[in-house]
């Protein structure tokens, strides 16, 4: 959140500033499945409304939805595909832009509605589409030691020694 707020949102491109937190969150839940991407995507949307002061839990309700529905894309898919992460992010981009219009709206906070931000949340979907291979790499590099995968943290194979077990000597 320190990265987004002091970094990428000072940066706009074509008009819009890069949003990574639905990036970050269907990273997670392509590593590590649909409970961690859900989880993930709660604390990060509660962190963005608590340092933004948006009305607090928009954007976790949100986020908790990308992060589930990516996590189940990796469960029911094989997500091996190389440009999967960016199809994905694309995704998590618009459904989280369209989402928090829309909760926004329904609790009937006072926001222009009009081209122009179908124009942005378009915008903000191919920029973010660009930023989200990296981001998935790095998450990934992150979250590395951590994945269920990882050939370092496999379990040792048991060995069985033969002979008889101190129980079957009794």
């Amino acid at each position: 959140m320190i990265v987004q707020i002091a970094g990428v949102s000072q940066v706009t491109l074509l008009g819009v500033t890069a949003d990574l937190t639905p990036l970050v969150v269907a990273s997670v839940g392509l590593l590590c499945g649909s409970v961690a991407g859900a989880v993930a995507g709660f604390w990060i949307g509660l962190l963005a409304d608590l340092a933004l002061v948006q009305t607090l839990g928009v954007s976790s309700l949100v986020l908790l939805t990308i992060g589930y529905w990516s996590g189940r894309f990796r469960e029911l898919r094989d997500p091996a595909h190389g440009l999967t992460p960016l199809a994905v992010g694309a995704l998590a981009t618009a459904g989280f832009e369209v989402g928090f219009a829309l909760v926004q709206i329904l609790l009937g906070v006072d926001a222009p509605v009009s081209l122009l931000l179908l124009r942005d949340i378009l915008i903000t979907v191919l920029v973010n589409g660009l930023l989200a291979m990296p981001v998935y790499s790095l998450v990934r590099r992150v979250l590395q030691p951590y994945l269920p995968a990882d050939p370092r943290r496999r379990r040792r194979r048991a060995y069985v020694t033969g002979g008889l077990s101190p129980i079957s000597r009794a």
